[in-house]
C-alpha cells in the first residue's frame, strides 16, 4: 500500500459530511491488489458519514483495483468509472456505492468548473 492511499482512507470519515449525499448507505469492500497480495479495504457509507476499516467481511458491494491504479485515482490522474468501463477494474454489487465513493477522488489535474469559467467569461463582457 502507499502512502497516498493510506493518506485517502485516513481522510474519508473527515471529508463525508462535504462529499456523500443521501443515497450512500451499504458497505463497499475495495480490494487493492499487486502481482503478489491484495489488500483489502471496507468502507461503510451513510448520508454525511464514513467508516474505513481493513479486512473482508459482509459488503453490499465488492470493487477491485490494482494498487497501481488506485494511486492514479487518488491523485487525479484517472477516472473509476472509466476504468471500470475498460476493464482495468471490476466491480459487482450495488453500484450506486461505487458512484457515490467516487466523489472521494480529486478531479484531475488543471480541470476546471464550467460553470466558474462562465462567470468569469461573463463578468470580462460587462
Amino acid at each position: 500500500m502507499t502512502e497516498a492511499a493510506e493518506r485517502f482512507f485516513e481522510a474519508l470519515p473527515s471529508r463525508a459530511p462535504d462529499v456523500l449525499g443521501g443515497l450512500a448507505d451499504g458497505t463497499l469492500q475495495i480490494d487493492l491488489g499487486d502481482e503478489h497480495s491484495t489488500e483489502h479495504w471496507l468502507v461503510r457509507m451513510r448520508p454525511g458519514f464514513v467508516q474505513v476499516s481493513r479486512g473482508r467481511g459482509p459488503a453490499d458491494a465488492i470493487w477491485y483495483s490494482s494498487a497501481a491504479l488506485f494511486d492514479r485515482l487518488v491523485t487525479g490522474e484517472a477516472q473509476g468509472v472509466a476504468a471500470v468501463l475498460r476493464n482495468e477494474s471490476t466491480f459487482s454489487g450495488n453500484v450506486v456505492l461505487f458512484l457515490a465513493f467516487r466523489r472521494f477522488f480529486p478531479d484531475p489535474p488543471g480541470t476546471r468548473d464550467p460553470r466558474e469559467t462562465a462567470r468569469r467569461a461573463a463578468g470580462r463582457l460587462r
